[in-house]
């Protein structure tokens, strides 16, 4: 592999796929579990291209519940076991968008790039997602997930150094893709000097990406060849 290779990083929900509302819902369970009575709930928490670490916060918060890292890990393991049973259990029915496999699986073949996942989930409930999609989680081979930041803006520094840490190569900030479905997506890539490309799969209208500063917006990544020819500066 070049010294210098390109990563491409992708979203999960509304970028790779629609869980049909499993991870909301699953949440809202936990919380229904673990505080029964506290009024806890994701009604009014905004959700879309956000960690799953500030929602939870937001929630805690709302209903006066104490926040430690020591409820986070409670919660934490309540919501996987929720959510591997809805995701597994055949209850959701987990779409993946237009082009999504063949990209990644092209992408993940070439000699020049290094694919990984960048996402609001929490590691565990990552994999969950991507794997009941039927992704080869393998083609991911690194990520920045929730809580390795305080903010989105904060996890494309994680993923790069983790490509210099599991791969020994420092990729340029120019030559990293971040592929998402909201303007958050498109913020945190170009708070970082890299190449953001938005597609409107998701949470966010072709209008409302377009005004963002994203280098690419398109409606779908069904042009695979397209997309593989942009994200490697063939285009």
């Amino acid at each position: 592999m070049e010294s210098h290779p390109h990563l491409v990083l992708f979203d999960i929900d509304g970028t790779l796929l629609r869980s049909q509302g499993a991870g909301i819902a699953a949440m809202q369970r936990t919380f229904d579990e673990l505080y029964p009575g506290s009024g806890a709930t994701l009604k009014g928490v905004p959700v879309a291209g956000r960690l799953d670490t500030l929602i939870w916060n937001d929630v805690m918060r709302e209903a006066g519940l104490a926040a430690s890292d020591a409820e986070m890990a409670r919660f934490r393991q309540r919501y996987r076991a929720i959510l591997e049973e809805r995701l597994r259990g055949g209850d959701v029915d987990v779409v993946t968008f237009p082009g999504v496999h063949d990209l990644v699986r092209r992408l993940a073949a070439r000699n020049d790039v290094i694919v990984g996942l960048l996402t609001g989930n929490w590691p565990d409930t990552a994999r969950l997602k991507v794997e009941a999609a039927r992704f080869d989680a393998t083609h991911f081979r690194l990520g920045a997930y929730a809580g390795d930041g305080p903010d989105r803006r904060s996890l494309p520094p994680v993923a790069m150094r983790r490509m210099h840490e599991a791969h020994g190569m420092h990729p340029r900030p120019e030559r990293v893709v971040i592929i998402g479905d909201t303007p958050h997506d498109v913020d945190c890539a170009k708070h970082n000097g890299c190449r953001a490309l938005a597609v409107a799969t998701g949470g966010a209208s072709l209008q409302e990406l377009h005004e963002t500063n994203a280098d690419l917006v398109v409606e779908t990544l069904a042009d695979v060849e397209a997309m593989e020819r942009w994200m490697v500066g063939e285009a």
